[in-house]
């Protein structure tokens, strides 16, 4: 019988649950140029509305995966693991972690993404860092991670085929904020990573893509339910959004405030906090340690000691970057023409932040897209962000932003001041909300 893609996208538009040989028959034309891109969108559109069961979500993510080539690690002498935000504003975790995993003895090759909606990508970071390749082919990918014990990349031509493509479509269809097109794309490539553990880092909040704490633990269950079934032992830690993680947001100013973060020179106490909680979990997970309070200790000290700093100065060369990188940041990392402080039309204290309003003005600065064809200015954004609790006068700026021209500039102030809240009562937000294990 032929195949024709529109029955299933009907078929899903009704409600209609999809039997996985369909699925695998769409996903696989899709990647193969015979269901278009047009019919991609009217798919994610479908799913968005209708959702999909578990065994949709499973035979979904399979498909992803089995539109491209499935890595093997066999040969190396350590567990390989990995970690996956789902995506916030200031959240550089993924730049620390790798390297102090890989300090620990355990090999990382993170498949990262580019930013989505008003979240920044961990590719688009390293983008920022001259030279720096985020799309190597698998031999060097393969060397880079045997040398430095971590590399992070985008995916290659053969990886998850599908999900990069369908990953761009979803950016601009409005259809980001799917369970289950967020469990098969994330999934999707860490399964093609032939990992033996992963964690995931679930957030919540009003940066979050699941802004309640009960869509987010949703999310994380449905994730660590398809990957522990597909063979993959994972573990999710919903961590809190309705603040910037770290005190920077944009591209290169973020690379800026996890090299801080690595040497030592600076170290937000949300990032580090996370950061450390995430890398327990993989000790505990690979069997480099019985507890978590262990795995942190070996994560403490992989960090500490410098030898996560030496592992991202070895990753970053290998992969084209400056060799003097770290040392020489400032150099390498150019700075935008307009930085000056941003404040508050009022005064008090910070009641509340519309993360995604923050997001959205470093997407209005150039740093995120409104198109996958636009190009990034890795220059702009903000640092020095305020976060709840802190006190604000029109002596203390919200914020330092960093702009191409006096127009976007405007513009972005305009929403960082809209996105702030002084004044009330300040709601309690644990920075780790919930847990949910791999057993």
């Amino acid at each position: 019988m032929v195949f024709l893609p529109q029955e299933v996208i009907i078929r899903k538009r009704n409600g209609e649950a999809l039997a996985a040989t369909d699925i695998a028959q769409f996903i696989a034309g899709f990647a193969g140029g015979s269901v278009s891109h047009a019919q991609a969108a009217a798919f994610a559109m479908a799913v968005y509305f209708q959702d999909m069961d578990m065994d949709e979500r499973v035979a979904l993510t399979r498909a992803m995966r089995d539109s491209g080539a499935v890595l093997d690690w066999s040969d190396l002498d350590g567990p390989v693991a990995d970690k996956h935000s789902t995506g916030g504003v200031g959240d550089n975790v993924s730049l620390m972690l790798a390297p102090i995993l890989a300090a620990m003895g355990i090999y990382v090759p993170m498949i990262s993404g580019r930013g989505l909606g008003h979240t920044g990508g961990t590719l688009d970071k390293f983008d920022a860092i001259p030279g720096y390749q985020t799309s190597p082919d698998n031999d060097l990918f393969r060397r880079v991670v045997r040398e430095a014990g971590c590399a992070i990349i985008g995916q290659t031509a053969d990886l998850a085929r599908a999900d990069k493509m369908l990953y761009a479509i979803r950016d601009v269809t409005g259809t980001v904020e799917s369970i289950p097109l967020i469990t098969a794309s994330i999934l999707s490539k860490k399964l093609a990573a032939g990992l033996d553990a992963l964690i995931l880092d679930v957030k919540t909040g009003s940066g979050a893509f699941m802004p309640t704490l009960e869509r987010s633990q949703e999310l994380a269950k449905s994730l660590v339910s398809v990957a522990n079934g597909a063979g993959l032992k994972t573990g999710a830690l919903i961590t809190d959004m309705n603040e910037p993680l770290a005190s920077a947001a944009g591209n290169g100013l973020e690379v800026r405030n996890a090299v801080d973060f690595l040497t030592g020179a600076h170290q937000d106490y949300r990032v580090r906090e996370v950061t450390l909680s995430l890398c327990a979990e993989l000790a505990v997970m690979t069997g480099k340690a019985l507890t978590l309070d262990a795995g942190r200790l070996l994560a403490v000290s992989a960090l500490d000691s410098g030898r996560a700093t030496q592992r991202f100065s070895i990753m970053v060369h290998a992969l084209g970057g400056p060799a003097d990188f770290v040392e020489r940041m400032t150099d390498y990392l150019v700075a935008a023409p307009i930085i000056r402080d941003v404040f508050a039309t009022g005064q008090g204290k910070v009641s509340a932040i519309d993360t995604r309003g923050v997001g959205m003005a470093v997407v209005s600065l150039g740093g995120g897209r409104a198109t996958p064809t636009d190009t990034i200015d890795y220059r702009v954004g903000f640092d020095r962000l305020r976060g709840l609790g802190a006190v604000i006068d029109n002596r203390t700026p919200i914020a330092r932003i960093h702009a191409a021209d006096e127009a976007s500039a405007e513009d972005a102030e305009r929403r960082l001041r809209a996105a702030y809240i002084l004044g009330g009562d300040i709601p309690g937000h644990p920075l780790i909300a919930g847990r949910v294990g791999s057993e």
